[in-house]
């Protein structure tokens, strides 16, 4: 059975709806029937944000968040590679003397954020965080393809978060979205004085649920049923 009768169209129908759905934003990478830009609005945190992602995270995957996060956050950067040692901008970056890296991974080494003293840390520099934007496994090899990134302090989350990525699952629960990372990491960092207070991140969360409505609405016109209930979850700090 083709695709087209599967879901109930005409074969015309289904090839100007494959070509509308090959259109894509040059801005997002989205398609241009599921275009956030409009949504996206420009957060200044105070904090460099550096992605670190993977080629299948930036040319395969169509949930991927990094993308949309790094749209939002000022000043940051999306940087491509399976590893990161001979990566030029990498090493510029962590070798700047303008910037304090830190890269964002758990590990018992990890740095809290509101109990790391940063202020001596950092000793003005402004805080660099990189984020590895792919899968667990993926995320597992690049590190370990970087020693450099191995070598800088890690930072991790003072509190537990659940995913509210409803149409993805997750490999453990405690498990989030590239989007949802940088939202609670700039909640816990603005508590403990190093994001920009007045700061509102809630964008991310914004966009990134109107992205999981858009996809939950596309699931069950696939499936015959109606839309979905606008989406409800609260945030917590």
């Amino acid at each position: 059975m083709s695709i087209s009768s599967a879901w109930g169209l005409p074969t015309g129908r289904w090839n100007l709806y494959n070509a509308h759905m090959s259109e894509k934003c040059l801005k997002c990478f989205r398609p241009v029937q599921s275009c956030y830009c409009s949504d996206i609005h420009p957060i200044q945190t105070g904090v460099k944000f550096i992605f670190l992602m993977h080629p299948k995270e930036a040319y395969k995957q169509k949930t991927g968040t990094g993308r949309l996060a790094s749209l939002s956050l000022v000043d940051s950067e999306i940087i491509i590679a399976q590893s990161f040692d001979h990566n030029k901008r990498t090493q510029q970056l962590i070798s700047d003397s303008s910037y304090f890296p830190m890269l964002l991974y758990p590990g018992k080494d990890a740095h809290y954020a509101e109990s790391f003293d940063f202020q001596a840390q950092r000793e003005g520099r402004t805080l660099l965080v990189f984020l590895v934007d792919a899968t667990w496994r993926l995320a597992r090899q690049m590190i370990f393809r970087s020693p450099s990134l191995q070598k800088l302090p890690k930072l991790s989350f003072s509190h537990e978060y659940r995913s509210a990525f409803a149409i993805k699952t997750q490999p453990e629960d405690y498990c989030l979205s590239t989007i949802e990372t940088s939202y609670y990491l700039i909640k816990e960092l603005q508590k403990s004085g190093i994001c920009h207070t007045e700061a509102d991140p809630s964008g991310l969360m914004e966009v990134f649920q109107k992205m999981v409505k858009f996809q939950e609405d596309c699931r069950d016109e696939r499936l015959g049923r109606g839309p979905t209930e606008p989406l409800d979850r609260s945030l917590k700090d």
